[in-house]
């Protein structure tokens, strides 16, 4: 059917454009973020790639509603100007008969995002916290650059290695400033250092080295303490490898936390939720509310649809939070809000398909000259 092609041909091309226009932006902000992480230490510089990708597939729902949102928008909006609106309606076509083929369109769309936030969106946020985790606890010799000073994971440490070997278990004229709690410093040199695991704990081993003890500097003595050792532990970490590390809430999958009771659990089941209801509800609220004046133009109702979008959006977080803190029932706020939000924005499609007034029109006595 003519009206439904070619309503379906133009919103592809906007939505391919937007999603395209957002997701370079998105890519851009989020790539910006991770440098930084990285450049404090949160993530591996050398998995910065493998972040990024993990990061911007947790974020594709949130892109993928808000371009399909401007591409309805944007078409309809397009439309009004360019007074085709009048003649869909002067042949019997009302604004309800446009949901039909951009529901046609718009469902797998719809149906992508909800397979994004029920499965994508805790793998990706589980891969994105391993490798966090698995970077911020490798071992404090891990740390060190050959050549470089380097403070260790608590900061009480300074480390130093002339040169280290291939896998960094093992190196060579090592340097260790250490800073304890009461104040005493203790520097300790080694021709030759290496990791080991001792149950849950690790210790860097030196072999042939020296250690001189430095008092506080309120002891009044000054007494340097100075020792020789063939081989000599320190323990350096208390924590086995990552592997075994619980998941965050966000990571958990939704399966799990349908089976969970916790308050915690049902704000992030309703976030997951609410994201698949919130896409739907702006594709009825985009048809419903792009009507613009052809003599008028269009950004300022462009404007207007995404500040009510920003606003259901932040509804939805400040909602997440609102149930983790056991304010309110994880039920009655989504039907509250995303009933709410579907009931009136039903309401107002049926006053634009069915021209309502809200107010009946004032009618003016105009007087003819005999």
């Amino acid at each position: 059917m003519l009206f439904h092609s070619s309503i379906r041909r133009e919103l592809a091309r906007s939505f391919g454009a937007n999603l395209l226009v957002l997701f370079t932006i998105v890519l851009t902000m989020l790539l910006i973020r991770t440098l930084g992480m990285a450049s404090k230490g949160s993530v591996n510089p050398q998995e910065i790639l493998l972040v990024l990708t993990y990061t911007v597939m947790a974020q594709m729902p949130i892109v993928l509603t808000i371009a399909l949102f401007v591409a309805i928008v944007s078409t309809l909006s397009r439309m009004y100007a360019d007074s085709e609106m009048f003649i869909w309606f002067s042949a019997g076509r009302g604004l309800a008969g446009f949901l039909p083929p951009i529901l046609r369109f718009a469902w797998p769309v719809l149906a992508v995002i909800v397979l994004l936030v029920t499965f994508a969106w805790p793998w990706a946020n589980e891969q994105t916290e391993l490798l966090r985790i698995r970077y911020e606890q490798r071992g404090d010799l891990e740390r060190v650059s050959p050549g470089q000073f380097m403070e260790s994971s608590g900061g009480r440490r300074v480390f130093f290695i002339d040169r280290d070997t291939e896998g960094g278990k093992q190196g060579r004229n090592v340097f260790i400033a250490d800073t304890g709690p009461d104040g005493r410093e203790t520097i300790t040199s080694a021709q030759a250092g290496r990791i080991e695991w001792k149950g849950q704990d690790q210790y860097l081993m030196l072999d042939r080295g020296q250690r001189l003890e430095l008092p506080p500097a309120a002891q009044a003595d000054g007494t340097i303490r100075v020792s020789e050792f063939e081989s000599y532990g320190i323990r350096i970490g208390s924590t086995g490898p990552a592997g075994g590390q619980a998941a965050k809430l966000k990571s958990q999958p939704t399966l799990e936390l349908l089976l969970l009771s916790t308050s915690a659990a049902l704000g992030e089941l309703s976030w997951r939720i609410g994201m698949a209801i919130t896409a739907f509800n702006f594709v009825l609220i985009a048809v419903a509310v792009s009507v613009s004046n052809p003599r008028a133009g269009r950004s300022g109702n462009l404007i207007f649809l995404l500040f009510s979008f920003v606003l259901y959006y932040n509804l939805v977080n400040l909602g997440t939070g609102w149930i983790a803190a056991g304010k309110f029932n994880w039920l009655g706020y989504m039907v509250i809000i995303h009933g709410g939000v579907l009931a009136a924005t039903l309401a107002w499609l049926a006053k634009r398909h069915y021209n309502w007034r809200l107010w009946p029109q004032r009618r003016t006595a105009v007087e003819v000259p005999a």
